[in-house]
């Protein structure tokens, strides 16, 4: 005797309902992972693209839209304010910041490793490509290699570990949401201001994200936690919710 169609159908519809859940617990539970390893996937995506000179056309649609376009005589200031977020003494001021009210036995040492550990590997980065910088278009002076971009760099990983500490750590929902979100901007802000203030090509702005997204999922695996407390639980409350929900 033959199972009826639709007893197999629904049978078929809980065994994908299942897989869909287990895929969704192994994304979460190893968000850290899937992060490191797409980061760096597309980081030498763009390494290999640029090397190849198969980018000029992404970086000749970003210089039309971000210089010729958005140049404005009010707006340079500003993005030279913006693009200074990630300099040496607007990060010092950040980091004692972070050791007076972050959590955790050295909350200063752990943001001061990490820019450390950011700031090397685009040195060796720079050194290993060693792509010359925009010509005929900076507002500004820069020296040294292009590739990939040291304020990107820095801006993603030091404002990445704030935004990271922010959603770990914080109680208050919406708070932790709004840091989240402030640090995401300023990143961005400060890639844009780095094309358009003409210092760096839109891929030295994007390997320079991932290559920091890489090194933020490493560091805050590894190092992070030895200074830093055990939050409640490792997952923000909205991924609890949501895990909450695939088991309903």
């Amino acid at each position: 005797m033959g199972i009826p169609r639709h007893t197999r159908s629904t049978g078929s519809l809980q065994d994908l309902t299942h897989a869909s859940r287990d895929i969704q617990r192994n994304l979460l539970s190893n968000r850290k992972v899937v992060l490191f390893v797409v980061a760096m996937v597309l980081f030498l995506i763009v390494l290999q693209n640029m090397l190849a000179g198969d980018i000029l056309r992404l970086d000749y649609y970003a210089y039309r839209l971000i210089v010729v376009r958005m140049r404005r005589a009010w707006l340079t200031p500003i993005m030279q304010s913006i693009s200074e977020l990630a300099l040496p003494a607007v990060l010092v001021v950040m980091l004692l910041a972070v050791q007076a009210f972050a959590p955790g036995r050295r909350p200063g040492l752990c943001a001061a490793g990490n820019l450390v550990g950011i700031v090397l590997l685009n040195q060796v980065f720079k050194f290993l490509v060693q792509r010359p910088r925009p010509e005929g278009f900076r507002l500004i002076a820069e020296s040294g290699y292009s590739f990939p971009s040291g304020h990107s760099m820095v801006a993603m990983g030091f404002y990445g570990l704030l935004a990271w500490m922010a959603w770990r750590y914080e109680k208050d929902p919406t708070v932790r949401r709004l840091s989240v979100a402030g640090f995401a901007l300023i990143v961005a802000l400060v890639g844009i201001s780095r094309v358009y203030l003409g210092v760096h090509y839109a891929s030295d702005v994007i390997a320079g994200f991932c290559l920091a997204l890489a090194w933020l999922a490493l560091y805050i695996t590894v190092v992070a936690p030895l200074l830093l407390p055990e939050a409640k639980t490792d997952l923000g409350a909205d991924e609890t919710a949501l895990m909450g929900k695939a088991d309903t």
